[in-house]
């Protein structure tokens, strides 16, 4: 079976469906929260999530002893760009636009988000892709400059020259060449707390996963912007990991001028 046909197949159950739904009012749940929102067995739900796991809907985070649950939005974004954005855009643009505005009234708390994807190369290459300035340069538009300590700040340079710095932190965990936490700070002038940024990445054969968990967002207007940030930047690295080079265009100027 595909992975386009895995996919449609874990969307066409509705108590599948309702697993996405429920991820999708509070993301980060465990099996257990799960089970007690819809009064489900154990093993059913449990049943249920592999499939939505392999489709890569759903993807699991282990903190601790506890396996948590996220959305993983790049699935859904392909069929979107590839069934629907192609056919009529403009409307569904402004159905979109409206029924975000709803939600935004709606929602009391913004979301935690979660990407997936999956790279031809080692562990170590990974790692030093997201922790190398002259490399983030490369795919990112951005130096990320830090001696990545735990406890140490960092600095997201442009690399333009201008030297300016659009985002800093902290430097909270590093264990190359797995696991790397860091505070994400693009208003340090506004009195909040900093989101976190969770950068794992799990080796297997001669590929990695790396699964990039944004926490603590402050306002929907971040949540929507990184929606876009996180799959340009990643996609830019998965390209330069797999074939020596980013893609020809920056993709961060696609999804802005398809806004």
């Amino acid at each position: 079976m595909s992975e386009t046909e895995l996919i449609f197949k874990a969307l066409a159950d509705p108590t599948r469906r309702l697993l996405l739904d429920r991820l999708r009012e509070r993301n980060g749940q465990t099996l257990r929260e799960l089970c007690e929102q819809l009064a489900m067995a154990r093993q059913s739900a449990t049943q249920h999530l592999d499939l939505l796991v392999r489709a890569d809907l759903v993807t699991v985070v282990r903190r601790g002893r506890e396996r948590l649950h996220y959305l993983n939005p790049a699935p859904i974004h392909e069929i979107e760009r590839r069934w629907i954005s192609v056919f009529d855009k403009p409307r569904l643009q402004a159905l979109s636009a409206i029924k975000h505005q709803a939600e935004e009234y709606a929602m009391t708390s913004v979301p935690t988000y979660v990407y997936v994807t999956y790279i031809h190369a080692t562990a170590e290459q990974v790692w030093r892709a997201l922790t190398d300035a002259d490399l983030t340069a490369r795919f990112w538009g951005h130096a990320n400059v830090s001696d990545w300590q735990p406890g140490s700040a960092w600095e997201h340079r442009r690399a333009d020259g201008s030297g300016v710095v659009d985002v800093v932190g902290k430097v909270l965990a590093a264990e190359p060449p797995t696991r790397l936490v860091i505070t994400f700070e693009d208003s340090p002038d506004e009195e909040r707390e900093a989101s976190a940024v969770t950068f794992l990445v799990e080796p297997h054969e001669d590929i990695v996963r790396l699964t990039v968990t944004h926490e603590n967002l402050p306002n929907l207007d971040m949540f929507n912007g990184i929606s876009n940030g996180w799959p340009a930047v990643l996609s830019n690295l998965k390209s330069l990991l797999e074939t020596g080079d980013v893609l020809p265009q920056s993709p961060w100027e696609m999804s802005a001028a398809h806004a």
